[in-house]
């Protein structure tokens, strides 16, 4: 095993600078003790090849060249970028203050209209600091805390602006059943008038889609903002993310998914346990609430830290979340999230899936992220050991192809 190199070497770069070009930043190549592809096998003494911001290849030391010139990055151990399956990183702000505060607009209790691309911060220090820890994708946008809380989004922590960060600007549409939307301002008060107003915004966009498609252009019925959305949700086109930590809550959500046939994930789920049949008859996908959630009093009073590792021997479909803390700094930090999963009944490869491969299939952008291959967004964390190891350091964060943290996190 090749000794740790701490520091970041140049290749070639004197010779290029006489020819008067110097190499783009996105020609890199990572070298690792093992890089875990998340494609296949883990490769001992590997290479990742980055060109123009994608991996160009990888693969053993011994069959992947090189070339001159290339910026060459060393380390231990080798991941694809982190994806964080939910969040609130960006529209939340490390300061904990009103004013960094847009993750949950508490003024009524549905609201599929507003976007979390018009409110998330790409400069928001929190994304610089989850990206610390390995994170470049994030799936952030409006949070619990109401029943209809909005839209959420899909970014990369890295960008100057919102448009250089989205990945997919409507991911899913945020929907909390359960005590924290009841209670919320202007919440439902029950849960049984949580489901109902949620089915009856669902017939009304179902309405309103049949009479704008069945009418000639100047007599449809005025756009709806908040029935368009829905009618993303019925048609399938945006899932619903539904907050639900009791079973009986998981249950109700299930329930309505399968009136309206509805693309379903569950969000938070700590008493999914309780229901696992239930959850696998609906093949619908969880991403688990924090492994270290604080346990109550509450509705997460019954959570347990095996509980991604119970959903995924039976067949489900699991990501995890660094979720969203009341108090600063505001998020967790998913690589411990995942550490503490692997100590509770998930393999190393399933865990680092979780965050990675799993994560992006869920939220469907597995064609770019998640997984070092060729072709895909050349997004790699570089680690001074075993990621899942409170001793290991993050030593290098690859976002798109540039180099984005260095410093030893």
């Amino acid at each position: 095993m090749r000794p740790l190199v701490p520091l970041i070497r140049w290749t070639g770069l004197f010779l290029m600078a006489l020819s008067g070009s110097l190499p783009a930043l996105a020609q890199l190549a990572v070298r690792g003790d093992v890089v875990h592809t998340l494609a296949g096998k883990a490769v001992p003494n590997g290479v990742v090849l980055i060109r123009d911001g994608r991996i160009a290849q990888v693969g053993p030391e011994s069959e992947v060249s090189v070339p001159v010139g290339y910026r060459v990055l060393e380390a231990k151990v080798v991941t694809p970028g982190l994806v964080d399956a939910h969040t609130v990183v960006g529209l939340s702000g490390y300061l904990n203050q009103p004013h960094d505060q847009e993750q949950v607009e508490r003024s009524a209790p549905l609201q599929p209209d507003l976007r979390a691309i018009d409110a998330y911060n790409p400069l928001e220090r929190l994304v610089e600091w989850v990206r610390g820890y390995g994170v470049t994708t994030m799936h952030t946008g409006h949070g619990p805390g109401v029943l209809l809380s909005g839209q959420t989004m899909i970014v990369k922590t890295a960008g100057q602006t919102v448009e250089e960060a989205v990945i997919r600007p409507e991911a899913m549409l945020a929907v909390t059943l359960g005590d924290s939307a009841k209670e919320a301002t202007k919440g439902p008060g029950s849960r049984s008038r949580m489901v109902a107003l949620l089915r009856t915004e669902l017939v009304k966009a179902q309405e309103y889609a049949r009479k704008r498609a069945a009418a000639e252009e100047d007599k449809r019925p005025a756009r709806d903002l908040k029935l368009e959305v829905l009618n993303g949700v019925l048609k399938g086109e945006v899932p619903l993310l539904v907050t639900a930590q009791r079973a009986h809550d998981i249950v109700s959500a299930l329930r309505l998914a399968k009136e309206f046939n509805l693309k379903l994930v569950l969000d938070g789920a700590a008493e999914a346990y309780l229901v696992i049949d239930q959850i696998k008859e609906a093949k619908a996908p969880v991403i688990v609430h924090p492994t270290m959630s604080r346990s109550g009093p509450g509705e997460t009073e019954n959570l347990s830290m095996e509980t991604a590792s119970r959903l995924k021997k039976a067949g489900i479909s699991i990501a995890l979340q660094s979720g969203f803390e009341d108090y600063v700094p505001k998020t967790r930090v998913l690589l411990f999230e995942a550490a503490v999963a692997a100590a509770n009944g998930l393999t190393f490869e399933e865990a680092l899936a979780a965050i990675t491969i799993d994560a992006a299939r869920i939220l469907n952008v597995a064609d770019r992220v998640g997984s070092l291959e060729p072709g895909k967004d050349a997004d790699v964390v570089l680690f001074d050991g075993d990621p899942f190891e409170y001793t290991t350091h993050v030593v290098g964060v690859i976002v798109n192809g540039q180099v984005a943290n260095e410093a030893r996190r």
